[in-house]
């Protein structure tokens, strides 16, 4: 009943995270009742996004087309030494915003979950390992996210990392529970690291 290019916007904002048909729709009306330049600009900004950003060769961040390597890598002020593994580029800026890391990244692009067919072939575990002795690395922290697929990729990565170097020092983020949250609404992973994690007073 709608007019076919309105329904083509609604299709094609539907392939995005969390947006269903109703706030497709949503969208998609206030795109075709707002200024034009306004829709104009997001098309400009969707058509660059492929041929202007790239993978970092070595970290797997994300970076402008022209550059070479990712600036937290070739920063001279960044501790090659010390690695911190996330499992996506967007990951990296949550760190960055503690102001409290000095060291560079290593982004694996996902975390292995059989069900979704991703393999750990399919993650950049191979390159992790060569930056570990090409940069002499001291330090891995392992940030997967504290999920099953995860958790999983974490004891894969240390299994991996150990067995090639078994004088690395690794490392993970510290678990647990996050101020003003209540114990009944923490689910079960966040709550065992809490116990595991759990300090002397």
């Amino acid at each position: 009943m709608l007019p076919q290019a309105l329904s083509n916007v609604i299709d094609t904002l539907g392939f995005l995270p969390g947006v269903g048909p109703k706030t497709a729709e949503r969208y998609a009306y206030y795109l075709f009742k707002s200024d034009k330049k306004i829709s104009e600009s997001i098309a400009e900004s969707l058509m660059r996004l492929h041929s202007d950003v790239k993978l970092c060769p070595v970290t797997f961040a994300l970076i402008d087309v022209e550059d070479e390597m990712s600036p937290f890598y070739t920063n001279p002020d960044r501790d090659k030494t010390t690695v911190l593994v996330v499992e996506e580029p967007l990951d990296i800026y949550a760190i960055e915003q503690t102001h409290g890391y000095k060291g560079t990244y290593h982004v694996l692009g996902g975390a292995v979950s059989p069900i979704d067919g991703v393999t750990p072939d399919q993650l950049h575990i191979g390159e992790l390992i060569k930056r570990v002795n090409d940069d002499n690395v001291k330090e891995v922290i392992i940030a997967t996210n504290p999920s099953v697929e995860g958790e999983s990729t974490a004891l894969l990565l240390e299994k991996l990392l150990h067995e090639q170097n078994p004088d690395l020092k690794l490392t993970r983020l510290a678990r647990g529970l996050p101020l003003g949250v209540d114990l009944s609404y923490a689910d079960q992973i966040t709550l065992s690291a809490a116990l595991e994690n759990r300090t002397r007073l």
